[in-house]
């Protein structure tokens, strides 16, 4: 009987089982006015225009060269950004450009918070765009509630259609103007739509047209919540002084209800409306603290002061402001800008840096560029004469849009003889043409006596000068010979 009483008595006071997966709560975020919302549908428009029309702009860049301004053409192993032309063996172009754009986040959230993932985020722009379409079509936060408990019928049948065909139209469109980076979009829209694109280009479509679908029209918040990485990063970019969307709980607390003319003195300014709740994107309480939910968007500024001004209340109950200023006003000081501060300080240094190095190689980038590739079987041949020789294969990179011509010469390998396959040397050497825009391979044959190569290997240098510019590129390789 003790065992039995035991068992019963830790029953008792053991707590409940929780699941460890819990269904998803369903948002549904309600339509708000104000200027946090107006700047998200400026953002909107602008990134949107860009990245439907961007491919569409043009940029001449002479005869046989691709005139679209921003191109990534693949089958060509070039990347066109207007005047801007990077060759594969430059990705460590897009390293940099990557490396900035990173420092560049790391600044700005730095400074103003998580100003990336409300506005300007890809998921966030298409979210609200698909939002609004749901809107335009099931009506506003209550009539979609009230639409998704109603059982079936023509009417919510229609709707849900609806709503859904033209999410896919969007989603289609955004993954066809996706496929317009990487191919002439004139030509790929016209191919799309006649039949003559290929598996390749289809394929993408529809992946591009899936994930945006699903992610924007059907993940929305779970996204910014469980699947970015972002919002753990960038809690260790944050300090008291930086902007976020705040409540300032000293003036608000303790929350009651209140009627449109009553004084606000004596009492806490929040009026338990909700208001900003409903209109979270993500269905978070800005006045329980900081979260991790929060994308920074201040839709619950907007609804906040939407309130305060029925009541003519002070506004900015919500809003968007640094920790330390809210200390600042709870004690009666006047709050400070700390914009200037060791983090934001270390970023916008790197930030200088690494923009003046990527500026500085991008202006004095090279037109030509030289690769010498030593045989390997065999690594030399022993003349008849006694002399020895080795054979390269040269590579002369031609940046120009035009033809050019150039000389070739060694440097370390006294006495040295060139005899360039295919070609015979005038009378100032050889000239050696490679087409605009193009990748010139030569076969080169290099012979010098045995006393030469008493070193062996032996360093040499092919120097490759442009006749007409007189750039020149020299190429570091060896030269074998017996005992190498």
């Amino acid at each position: 009987m003790a065992v039995a009483q035991d068992s019963i008595d830790r029953d008792e006071f053991e707590p409940p089982q929780q699941p460890l997966y819990a269904d998803r709560v369903k948002v549904y975020p309600q339509r708000i006015a104000g200027t946090f919302r107006q700047i998200k549908w400026a953002v909107l428009i602008v990134l949107l225009g860009i990245y439907y029309f961007a491919p569409w702009l043009r940029w001449d860049r002479g005869p046989n060269a691709p005139n679209q301004a921003i191109l990534v053409d693949m089958p060509g192993r070039r990347a066109y950004f207007f005047w801007i032309e990077i060759w594969p063996q430059e990705v460590y172009y897009l390293a940099g450009l990557l490396i900035l754009a990173a420092i560049g986040l790391f600044f700005v959230t730095s400074l103003a918070g998580r100003v990336w993932c409300g506005f300007t985020c890809p998921q966030t722009v298409w979210t609200d765009l698909f939002m609004w379409v749901e809107r335009a079509i099931e009506g506003d936060r209550n009539r979609r509630m009230k639409l998704d408990q109603a059982p079936m019928s023509a009417a919510k049948a229609g709707k849900k259609i609806g709503k859904h065909l033209a999410w896919l139209a969007i989603a289609f469109v955004t993954g066809g103007a996706w496929i317009m980076y990487f191919n002439d979009a004139p030509t790929v829209v016209a191919n799309v739509f006649t039949g003559r694109a290929g598996s390749t280009v289809y394929g993408f479509i529809v992946l591009f047209a899936g994930t945006t679908y699903l992610l924007a029209g059907w993940a929305r918040e779970q996204v910014c919540i469980y699947m970015c990485p972002w919002p753990r990063i960038q809690g260790a970019m944050f300090d008291e002084h930086t902007m976020l969307v705040t409540y300032e709980a000293w003036r608000g607390e303790p929350r009651s209800h209140a009627k449109a003319g009553q004084s606000p003195e004596g009492r806490g300014h929040c009026i338990d409306c909700g208001l900003c709740v409903r209109v979270c994107p993500t269905g978070i309480d800005i006045r329980s603290g900081q979260q991790l939910d929060c994308i920074g968007c201040g839709l619950c500024i907007d609804a906040c002061n939407s309130v305060m001004a029925k009541m003519a209340w002070p506004k900015d109950l919500i809003t968007y402001d640094a920790l330390s200023n809210q200390a600042a006003r709870e004690a009666g000081q006047s709050p400070r800008a700390h914009f200037v501060r060791p983090r934001t300080l270390i970023y916008a240094a790197l930030l200088l840096i690494v923009a003046a190095v990527m500026m500085f190689f991008l202006s004095t980038r090279a037109h030509l560029q030289v690769t010498v590739q030593p045989d390997r079987a065999p690594l030399f041949v022993q003349l008849r004469d006694g002399g020895i020789q080795n054979a390269y294969t040269l590579k002369i990179l031609n940046k120009d849009r035009t033809r050019q011509t150039y000389g070739l010469a060694i440097d370390g390998l006294a006495g040295a003889q060139i005899a360039v396959i295919g070609y015979e040397p005038g009378s100032d050497g050889y000239a050696l043409p490679v087409a605009g825009d193009d990748v010139g391979t030569f076969r080169v044959l290099l012979r010098a006596a045995t006393d030469a190569t008493r070193a062996n290997p032996l360093h040499v240098e092919f120097v490759v000068r442009n006749r007409d510019s007189g750039e020149t590129n020299e190429h570091e390789t060896v030269f074998n010979g017996p005992g190498s």
